[in-house]
């Protein structure tokens, strides 16, 4: 087991309480210290007027991705929350599915600064349509 096997346990199990999470069907596909990414497939009722995914989709996987992968590098005792998030859409999220990948920009002692770029993906094909950026702080576990 290693170092980080723990980690990635109470990332994923908090996770799974997210019923946010569940309602989009979006997963958990990795963590990594500092990382994060998740995935959501851009169901019909997830949809905006136009077809695309809705912004609310990029935005929500986004913020967990963030959040995330700034839990990976708090304290063992401690669970995250968003302070502030905000994003910048780049293109419509037209689409298979939509991938956050959630970065830590800076891991302060209170404050920790994230951000996460969310593709549109077809087969193969990756497309930047967000950017997100935002600070986490560390919560006591409820």
């Amino acid at each position: 087991m290693s170092d980080f096997a723990p980690i990635d346990a109470k990332a994923r199990a908090s996770f799974a309480r997210q019923t946010m999470m569940q309602t989009m069907g979006a997963e958990l596909i990795e963590t990594a210290p500092g990382r994060c990414v998740i995935r959501a497939a851009i169901a019909p009722h997830l949809r905006q007027q136009h077809g695309a995914a809705h912004a609310g989709l990029a935005f929500t996987i986004g913020d967990s991705a963030a959040g995330y992968a700034a839990l990976t590098l708090m304290p063992e005792d401690s669970d995250v929350m968003t302070v502030e998030m905000k994003i910048n859409l780049l293109s419509p999220a037209v689409g298979e599915a939509l991938e956050a990948v959630g970065q830590v920009v800076r891991a302060g002692r209170r404050l920790t600064v994230v951000s996460a770029e969310v593709f549109a993906l077809t087969g193969d094909k990756r497309k930047s349509i967000a950017l997100l950026q935002g600070t986490m702080i560390p919560v006591a576990p409820s």
